[in-house]
């Protein structure tokens, strides 16, 4: 009895949820119906009217090699979290850990994508209009509209005015990618502990709370964007995000059970190393997509991409060497992940040699806060969300107001350390903040941590009832 109590409110939510998404649908359905039926009385053949654009529109001017290019990517960038991601973290963690480990990269998924097409794509990529005695365009320096919730509005004719040579449709879906990767980064600071159903309404709450307003005040028409901060490819918007919401998780929950006390190993290295070779090869979607367009930019942010993975794999490895006297696998994978995460913010803005000194910084840099800061702080961020993701964007972002070249992008002009550090401060605060509100909020709802008798026997058995053969 005491089970059913527990998970009627998630029953009634899911509910509640299904119930509203067919009540939209079917108001959104009726006006072509109706429209239909008017067409067989009135069979009157007039000119098409000019589409009915909102504030964020324009009229559809297909490009059809950047459309080409930009769903190519749209799929490299999806690759990334499922399976790359999954199975990255899923190598790392204990064998009784790894069915929930990649079951969480799935949850993010089908969560995210709704949360996405209900409102998330409006908040972000929408245009506000006057709220509260402010004129739209003061509004929508800090959040975008709602017009535009349940892709209201959104036809085969439109273009966002950001890039109106792509159909909206489909830079919805390039942009959702990006939205399902950045949460489940989060998960690798809170592995093996966490409750899949706490998990599921972080992930819809973040997404809203955090994700989106984020995203908007860089790349949407809000105030960091207007500021002149560069973030290319996700360097602040998803990286330092994730970082930081994974570490304040990770603080929040505490430690795993025996962290500290008794050895706890990666149960398959080589499930990390594929993995990691489906991120490195996602990631060229992940930046050179960001360039919109099949162009030299597009190119110039794949070469970089690629220069900055090597450099940084190896500078970890030779960190890694002079402490362990071993380079570990995971160790040069995690290295090669770093110069991914530090080029992302880059990777449009500078040219091949700033590429590669951004990646034989980001070795050391991440290799400190995944190894050396992690066990003087003694906190458990388990796949280390915080030291490769937090420290990588951090550095990534700050080093593209070093290195950012006009030669490579004419937006560059005038970039510098203070105001890559002003929109740091802001992701920051707000990712910090909003996370230990819906931690909260999930506690003493869902719940979070699973109990200490589940974290010992395997969340694989406890939560999903499934565990991997053993040999």
């Amino acid at each position: 009895m005491s089970q059913f109590w527990n998970r009627l409110p998630g029953v009634v939510a899911l509910c509640l949820l299904i119930a509203m998404l067919f009540t939209v649908g079917g108001a959104f359905a009726a006006a072509p119906v109706e429209a239909a039926a008017t067409a067989i009385v009135a069979p009157t053949v007039e000119a098409p009217a000019a589409p009915v654009l909102l504030g964020h529109q324009a009229a559809l001017a297909l490009d059809g090699a950047g459309t080409a290019w930009l769903g190519t990517s749209t799929a490299l960038v999806l690759l990334m979290t499922l399976p790359g991601l999954a199975l990255f973290y899923g190598g790392m963690v204990r064998r009784k850990n790894v069915i929930a480990t990649i079951t969480q990269s799935v949850g993010v998924f089908a969560v995210v994508s709704l949360v996405w097409f209900v409102a998330g794509y409006s908040i972000a990529f929408g245009k506000a209009v006057a709220l509260g005695g402010y004129d739209g365009d003061t509004v929508n320096q800090v959040i975008g509209g709602f017009d535009a919730i349940f892709l209201n509005g959104v036809t085969m004719e439109t273009a966002h005015s950001l890039l109106p040579g792509i159909p909206e449709f489909l830079f919805i879906a390039f942009q959702l990618t990006f939205a399902i990767i950045t949460p489940a980064l989060i998960t690798g600071a809170f592995a093996e502990r966490l409750k899949y159903s706490g998990l599921l309404l972080f992930t819809a709450l973040w997404s809203l709370v955090v994700y989106a307003p984020i995203a908007h005040w860089v790349w949407g028409g809000g105030f960091l964007g207007a500021a002149g901060v560069l973030d290319f490819a996700g360097g602040a918007v998803v990286h330092v995000n994730s970082g930081v919401a994974g570490l304040v998780c990770a603080l929040f929950l505490g430690r795993r059970t025996g962290y500290g006390d008794s050895p706890i190993v990666a149960h398959n290295p080589v499930l990390t190393m594929i993995g990691a070779s489906l991120l490195l090869v996602g990631w060229i979607g992940f930046n050179a997509g960001s360039a919109g367009a099949a162009n030299a930019l597009m190119a110039v942010a794949l070469t970089n991409t690629v220069l900055a993975a090597a450099a940084a794999a190896l500078t970890w490895k030779l960190v890694e060497v002079m402490e362990k006297k071993k380079p570990s696998l995971i160790g040069v994978l995690s290295g090669m992940v770093g110069g991914l995460v530090a080029i992302t913010p880059a990777a449009g803005f500078v040219d091949p040699k700033g590429a590669v000194m951004i990646g034989l910084i980001a070795g050391p840099v991440c290799y400190a806060a995944s190894v050396w800061i992690k066990k003087l702080l003694r906190y458990d961020d388990s796949l280390d969300a915080f030291g490769i993701h937090g420290a990588g964007g951090l550095a990534g972002a700050l080093l593209t107001g070093v290195f950012a070249t006009t030669a490579i992008n004419g937006l560059s002009e005038g970039a510098d350390l203070p105001t890559q550090a002003i929109g740091l401060a802001w992701t920051i605060a707000w990712s910090a903040v909003g996370t230990f509100v819906i931690l909260v909020i999930c506690k003493f709802t869902t719940g979070l941590r699973v109990s200490e008798a589940q974290e010992a026997e395997g969340l694989d058995s406890t939560l999903h009832g499934e565990a991997l053969e053993h040999a």
